[in-house]
């Protein structure tokens, strides 16, 4: 009994050493192949993984001023030809608000305690929309703005939608 016993263990342990060695040298033939691959070609790599990434910002800028061919046209039409300036000048003309003492009246928060609320990241999404982030430093939000271009250029706003985040529990 004893001696069937060391034999059905010597075969497991010859089983597991023949499918340990298999394993690895499997192993080191695929890794060996990878590298060769991206040693032989590193161009194609790279250009695979800027292929990726520029498609992923294609994708987040999918709602951007920049992208949308129909909001530049409106903007062409009404004697905008600058299309990257006139954004910053709405960006600009909007973080302005932030100065105020009482914080930005386009976050539709009031002051609350100390910090005032100020709009802290601004995306211009076409010719009418902006969306935007603001905080006081301890509360987040975001709000969907309008905004109108009057004849002597100048800016507008007028708040659809905000949202307050409530406060993160401890």
């Amino acid at each position: 009994m004893k001696k069937s016993l060391f034999l059905y263990l010597f075969i497991i342990a010859a089983l597991m050493n023949v499918f340990t060695y298999k394993y690895f040298t499997s192993k080191e033939k695929s890794d060996n192949a990878i590298t060769t691959d991206v040693n032989d070609n590193p161009s194609k790599t790279l250009s695979d993984s800027i292929s990726k990434l520029s498609d992923k910002l294609y994708e987040a800028n999918a709602f951007s001023l920049e992208n949308n061919d129909r909001a530049q046209n409106y903007l062409v039409e009404n004697n905008i030809t600058d299309i990257n300036a006139f954004a910053e000048k709405v960006k600009q003309a909007l973080l302005a608000y932030n100065d105020d003492a009482a914080g930005n009246k386009y976050t539709d928060q009031p002051k609350m305690g100390e910090q005032k609320f100020i709009i802290n990241k601004v995306k211009i999404l076409n010719h009418r929309w902006i969306i935007a982030n603001y905080s006081n430093g301890q509360l987040w939000g975001e709000v969907l703005l309008k905004y109108f271009v009057d004849d002597k250029g100048g800016i507008s706003f007028e708040i659809m939608n905000s949202y307050l985040y409530p406060a993160a529990l401890n």
